[in-house]
């Protein structure tokens, strides 16, 4: 599994960023996290607003930081269809 946090670096992005950690912790998923800062590889993935989380190549959410027990969630269900 590959999670990807997208965003410049701001303090936001990295509130998302330990969120996921927190996340990926909780849930007990082995998951490769991957920051994604440069701006045309943030756009290649089709998000227009940051922070975003990408997991396994969909965007979760775009412009919010979710809290971890939703990044919980999605990992999970991630994983249930790999």
């Amino acid at each position: 599994m590959v999670i990807k946090v997208l965003g410049p670096g701001c303090p936001r992005c990295q509130e998302l960023y330990a969120e996921t950690r927190k996340a990926l912790g909780l849930s007990g998923v082995e998951a490769q996290l991957v920051k994604v800062e440069k701006l045309d590889e943030i756009m290649a993935e089709g998000v227009m607003m940051t922070p975003a989380l990408v997991v396994n190549d969909e965007v979760k959410c775009a412009g919010r930081v979710p809290p971890a027990r939703e990044i919980v969630t999605w990992i999970m269900n991630a994983a249930a269809t790999e």
